[in-house]
């Protein structure tokens, strides 16, 4: 009787096992396509921590990795005085601002009437995006490696757009410089403004601090 019982528990262990391997393989499985999945840090931030970091405490003379100044924010900008007698031009910036930093933009409006420029209260006149983090990031590493040098005779930036408290703005005058925008599909040339909001202080550090990212500045 026990071994008539062992050959009708083969068959069943030999399932089991089966199943297990199965599982197993499956589970194996799973788990490469979430690892494939996997966001991975922007470029430009992974370089801001392994090089820049280090790179500024030897300059600034930091003695933390935390007093090293940082990018806390970037605000892109699109004034649309135009919009006020045509509704599609706002539409159309607001497609194009959401295609170059990849965030859905927020329409700005006026605070006050003024008669003389046909403005009413609350009234749409552009659009803006605030970026943090990996998308900051991501739109810097395109905005100096892909964007700024397709402008027509670029030889840099100027060194002194900085506002007195570390912070920099950067006046740009076609957005079809950024390859996210359809040239054919452009119904009018818009300009706009880059403003890179850092902790630095003072215009010297966060100076340094751009130029050691990779802004392009004029010699």
């Amino acid at each position: 009787m026990a071994d008539e019982e062992k050959k009708a528990e083969a068959p069943k262990k030999e399932k089991a096992q089966k199943r297990k391997k199965e599982d197993t393989k499956k589970a194996g499985f799973a788990a490469n396509i979430e690892e494939g999945l996997t966001v991975q840090p922007a470029r430009l931030k992974l370089r801001y921590r392994k090089e820049v970091v280090p790179q500024l405490m030897k300059e600034l003379a930091c003695k933390n990795p935390m007093e090293v100044p940082r990018i806390n924010k970037v605000v892109v900008n699109m004034g649309l005085g135009e919009a006020l007698a045509n509704n599609k031009i706002l539409e159309s910036a607001v497609d194009q601002l959401g295609a170059i930093t990849g965030q859905k933009p927020v329409v700005t409006r006026s605070r006050k009437a003024i008669a003389n420029f046909k403005l009413r209260e609350n009234q749409a006149i552009g659009a803006m995006v605030t970026l943090r983090g990996d998308r900051m990031f991501e739109f810097l590493d395109r905005l100096i490696n892909v964007a700024l040098p397709r402008v027509r005779d670029f030889k840099g930036i100027s060194p002194k757009a900085f506002d007195g408290r570390g912070n920099y703005t950067l006046g740009l005058r076609e957005q079809i410089i950024f390859p996210e925008i359809n040239y054919d599909q452009i119904e009018k040339v818009k300009g706009l403004n880059v403003s890179i909001v850092t902790s630095a202080g003072n215009d010297e550090r966060a100076l340094a601090l751009l130029k050691a990212i990779g802004v392009p500045f004029r010699a």
